[in-house]
């Protein structure tokens, strides 16, 4: 019988090899899969494949990120140029009490131009970079304030910009009391703001004693309930061309004209007989009051004996012109209650 290495079994193996399988056999013949492994084998060999496809599309991931971060921060890092030394940066920041770290575009060019490490405060960096230092010494010499002129007012109303005005008084309401309004427009081209409340003045007509009528300023509460609150008076109103502003004002009295025969304004409703023309009339016919026994101006008789007074209630505004006035009818003695300004309704 040959014995040689080269002679073959069928299946390929010669004996030394077929008895080592015969001996594995014989030693796995016992054992058995467990149930259900099958259907775990088809599971599993899956997933994994799976996980590791996973685990190759997030290395690639990794590496495209590594890849396009570094050259991005590589470029910030030398965006103040090719010529920049770190070493030198750093003596620039500690130069400067460590105001700043070097790695930016003040770090190199603050330096640039100097040699063997020495730095100066006053370099070009500190010129280029006075909008970006955090020191505020130099932040706010080149921060100027382009918001300063849109904080300017309008000018002051001037007397050609108001050329306009009117002066309208209502009729008296059940307790006398008459109100009127001025109203004041800007003639111009541009506007203007009324920087102030302006004057009202009266005027004592014929019976009217300008002792006893007084101006003042309507406040909460006082006689002049038909005038509108204070709180809505505006220290300063911008009036656009071809608008106007009000000013209003009430007339409220304290007596009646006196009546015939007594020449004064201060009638208790006696029947004290005319006195007898005297030398003295004719200085009262001159309209000025002297405020004694003599009595008032010389006025005119109305049918019903009372004698006629008015007054003229006149508003300048704070430019000094237009004036605008209104007379208030039968009235010798009151009170003025003005307000101040309003804006147009």
């Amino acid at each position: 019988m040959n014995h040689s290495p080269d002679e073959k079994s069928p299946a390929g193996l010669d004996s030394g090899e077929l008895a080592l399988r015969s001996l594995l056999h014989e030693a796995v013949r016992d054992i058995e899969p467990r149930d259900g492994t099958l259907d775990h084998l088809r599971r599993a060999v899956p997933a994994r494949r799976a996980r590791k496809r996973q685990a190759a599309v997030g290395l690639a991931a990794a590496a495209l990120f590594v890849g396009t971060a570094i050259p991005a921060l590589l470029h910030v890092s030398y965006s103040g140029g090719s010529d920049a030394d770190p070493s030198i940066a750093a003596d620039s920041s500690q130069a400067q009490g460590g105001a700043t770290s070097g790695k930016g575009p003040d770090g190199g060019s603050s330096t640039s131009g100097g040699a063997g490490g020495k730095t100066s405060g006053t370099g070009q960096g500190d010129s280029k970079d006075s909008g970006q230092s955090k020191d505020p010494g130099t932040a706010t010499g080149a921060s100027a304030d382009p918001s300063a002129s849109s904080t300017q007012t309008v000018a002051a109303c001037t007397a050609d910009q108001l050329g306009s005005s009117s002066a309208t008084a209502e009729v008296p309401d059940s307790a006398g009391v008459v109100y009127g309004t001025f109203r004041i427009a800007n003639v111009s081209t541009t506007g203007c703001t009324v920087g102030g409340p302006g004057s009202v003045s009266l005027l004592a007509q014929g019976a009217a004693d300008a002792t006893r009528i007084t101006v003042v300023e309507h406040a909460a509460g006082d006689a002049a309930a038909g005038l509108p609150d204070p709180s809505l008076y505006v220290p300063q109103l911008t009036i656009a061309p071809g608008s106007a502003y009000e000013v209003k004002f009430a007339w409220v009295p304290s007596a009646t004209c006196p009546t015939t025969g007594t020449g004064s304004g201060t009638d208790s409703g006696g029947s004290t007989p005319a006195p007898s023309p005297s030398p003295t009339g004719a200085s009262a016919a001159s309209g000025s009051t002297t405020g004694s026994d003599t009595g008032t101006a010389a006025q005119m008789i109305r049918a019903d004996g009372t004698a006629d007074g008015s007054v003229a209630v006149s508003y300048t505004p704070e430019a000094g012109s237009p004036t605008a006035s209104v007379a208030v009818s039968n009235a010798c003695a009151g009170t003025v209650y003005r307000t101040g300004v309003l804006a147009a309704s």
